[in-house]
Formats: C-alpha cells, sequence, structure tokens
C-alpha cells in the first residue's frame, strides 16, 4: 500500500524559534509538505503548519491552475476532451508524487480490512497494495478523467475552471481537517505534525474565502454557474467530513494518509459536480 513514505520533518529542520511563524513560513510548509515543487521550509514545527495549513488551498490553486493549463494547452493544439482531461488528472499526481492517491490506497485498505485501529493502522503503513486500494484508486481516477472530459467537452473554459476549482478545494478538505479537536491517530508523521493545529474559526474563514473566490470565478461564465461552483465547494466539504469522520472513529484520529484520501475524495466530488449540467 504505502509505497510513498508519509511525510516527515527533514533531516536539517530548523529548530522552532520562540518568534510567531510568518506568512512566508506557511506558504513554504503548505508547498513544501503538499507540492514537490522546490521550496526550502525554513520552519517545521506546529506553529508553522498551522499558517501552513490554512494556505493549503493556495498551494492547491497552483497545482489546479497546472492542471488546467496542460488540458486547455492540448486542446489548442487539436487534441480531445479525453486527452485533456487524463492531462490535467495527471498533474496533481505528479506535482504531488502520487502522494495523496497512495494515501486515499492506504486509507481504502485501512478502513476496508474491518480490523482494530492498531492492526489497521499497521496494514496502511505496509508497503504492498490491498485489493480495496486498486478498487478505489480506478474508480477514483475513472471518475476523475470522465467527469472532465464531461467539462471539457462543453467548454475548455469550464474544463479549466473544474481542474482548479476541484485543486483548490481538496487542500482546503486538509485545511477542515487540520482543525482543533481533530487527534492524531500516530505521534509520528504529517498528521502528527498538523493534527488539531487550525483554530475553528480559522478554517472557517479560509472555506468561506474559498467558496467566495469559486463564486466570483462561476460569475465569468453565468448566474447558474455561480451556483454550481459554490455547489462544489459545500459538496466537497461534506464528502472530506464524511470521510474524515469515519477515519477519526476507525483509527482513532488522522495520519498523513488520511489526509491524501480527503483530498482525493474533496477532488472526485467537485469534479463529478462539474460534470452534471
Amino acid at each position: 500500500m504505502s509505497t510513498t513514505p508519509e511525510p516527515e520533518p527533514p533531516a536539517d529542520a530548523p529548530t522552532p524559534t520562540a518568534s510567531g511563524p510568518t506568512l512566508s513560513d506557511g506558504l513554504r510548509f503548505a508547498f513544501g509538505t503538499l507540492t514537490v515543487l522546490p521550496v526550502t521550509v525554513h520552519r517545521w514545527d506546529r506553529a508553522a503548519g498551522r499558517v501552513g495549513m490554512l494556505c493549503a488551498p493556495v498551494a492547491g490553486l497552483v497545482v489546479g491552475l497546472g492542471a488546467a493549463s496542460l488540458g486547455g494547452l492540448l486542446l489548442l493544439l487539436g487534441a480531445g476532451p479525453l486527452l485533456a482531461a487524463v492531462a490535467s488528472v495527471a498533474v496533481p499526481a505528479v506535482l504531488t508524487r502520487g502522494l495523496h492517491l497512495d494515501g486515499l490506497a492506504d486509507t481504502a485498505d485501512g478502513l476496508g480490512s474491518g480490523k482494530p485501529a492498531e492492526d489497521a493502522l499497521r496494514i496502511m503503513k505496509q508497503s504492498d497494495i490491498g485489493p480495496f486500494g486498486v478498487i478505489t484508486l480506478v474508480l477514483v481516477l475513472l471518475t476523475q478523467v470522465a467527469a472532465l472530459t464531461e467539462a471539457y467537452g462543453e467548454s475548455w473554459a469550464l474544463g479549466a475552471l473544474a481542474a482548479a476549482v476541484s485543486a483548490t478545494t481538496a487542500r482546503l478538505a486538509l485545511t477542515l481537517a487540520a482543525r482543533a479537536g481533530v487527534p492524531a491517530a500516530r505521534p509520528e508523521g504529517l498528521g502528527a505534525a498538523v493534527a488539531g493545529v487550525v483554530p475553528v474559526r480559522g478554517a472557517l474563514l479560509v472555506a468561506g474565502l474559498v467558496g467566495c473566490a469559486a463564486a466570483g470565478a462561476g460569475a465569468l461564465f453565468g448566474p447558474y454557474d455561480i451556483g454550481r461552483t459554490v455547489f462544489a465547494v459545500v459538496l466537497t466539504c461534506g464528502a472530506a467530513e464524511v470521510l474524515l469522520r469515519h477515519a477519526v472513529r476507525r483509527f482513532g484520529g488522522v495520519t498523513g494518509d488520511v489526509f491524501g484520501g480527503l483530498a482525493e475524495t474533496a477532488a472526485t466530488a467537485a469534479l463529478v459536480v462539474f460534470a452534471l449540467g
């Protein structure tokens, strides 16, 4: 299952300082943990993690714009909606080294095992992939490609909007999952580094900002798309929340794998909304 290990603090991670983290520290934390973009993380502590997880949708927006750009370029060069959709789905996978997809598969295997929390967490850390993980990956990727094909088939602009909104809201799901009151299932890994670091009010404020930004982007297409983009944000948050609560009940908290599963679940839910005309 876990072919890619959960992010750990680098061996030369800076020692936490008494001063509060800056916005730059938070952005570096977000891009350094959620993407493979060449960013130097200056601080790796829970204070920086708090700002970083609040900035997570910004990292998602950059990933989404990259996906939209590649899909749009292929359409411009004469490719069909299907190829553009495949390329757009591939970009987030590449920019995260497949970490979120790996987390989705691990989470599916852990939940599908039916084992107690300790055994399920051990299954999630194994290096192979189980049947639940395989089936979940196949269905999720097929759904993402099919949904984006529908969106690109309607117009390149709608496909680009879908790619950008889905990637952004996928990282919004991580902001909400890192809110206060959500425990870590293990004492190590990304889950332990960011579990419970985000104040609830801060998480809700970011969710509101993402919703407003999505509505503004949808307004460029017309009144219907304002509602569609806002509904996409709401649905992604709801779908991720259902998975989060189930994972917390089963595992006793969140892990880096659970965060990955939440991101892919949210992205898929958003793309399905854009496929419904």
